[in-house]
């Protein structure tokens, strides 16, 4: 694994992930998610569409620079406004702190072709930047899109901090898959990549929006 895997997938990188849980809170709120078990279950599903989709668009975009593209079809794969916009937002705060760690005339190139590029773009554009591979990309996407629900779940819901870290690692395998086959599918024209999605993950995002304009909560997605 290159060492930008590790760098972007630290929880003390300043990319804005930890203000956002990936529907989490939403579920949580419903009492879909109220202990380790129900967590682990939210994770694996979460990990096998929304992270396999940001995994996919990660390695992809390590291979292809055509950012306006990439980011028109990850768009059209994500059908829920709140889901865009949070992807967009933290796309924009990981590229903030992206331009400081490894500056580029590459993200000069992509804020020219979409200001507010989606969140796994930036993470394959700074991967290839940093000379890390498309598995390392896929590999951070996967990961991340299930360690800040876990973190956001300790917070939330009061749970062993422990216990909820397990339910990540058991994930491992299952992680490394979506990866390798995010790097299979990287070469692929951006029109014609894969596009995993959750209906659930949709609403549970809709839902929260509605609920954030109407009341404070602690996450903004």
């Amino acid at each position: 694994m290159h060492t930008v895997a590790l760098v972007l997938s630290d929880s003390r990188f300043p990319g804005g992930g930890h203000v956002h849980s990936g529907g989490l809170e939403e579920a949580a709120a419903r009492g879909l998610v109220t202990d380790i078990p129900s967590l682990g279950l939210f994770l694996a599903g979460r990990l096998r569409t929304a992270g396999e989709l940001a995994a996919i668009f990660a390695a992809a975009a390590v291979k292809h620079h055509d950012w306006s593209t990439l980011d028109e079809e990850l768009d059209a794969r994500t059908p829920s406004p709140a889901q865009r916009g949070a992807s967009r937002a933290q796309g924009r705060a990981t590229l903030r702190a992206g331009r400081g760690a490894w500056p580029s005339p590459v993200l000069d190139a992509l804020v020219r072709a979409t200001p507010r590029p989606h969140h796994a773009i930036v993470v394959g554009a700074l991967t290839a930047i940093a000379g890390g591979s498309s598995a390392d990309a896929a590999l951070t996407a996967a990961y991340l899109s299930v360690s800040g629900p876990s973190s956001a779940a300790i917070r939330l819901l009061g749970l062993d901090p422990f216990a909820a870290n397990a339910e990540v690692t058991r994930l491992s395998d299952a992680m490394r898959a979506v990866a390798e086959r995010a790097v299979l599918a990287a070469d692929l024209p951006p029109e014609d990549l894969p596009g995993p999605g959750a209906p659930g993950l949709d609403l549970l995002a809709e839902a929260h929006l509605r609920h954030h304009k109407e009341e404070v909560r602690l996450f903004a997605s």
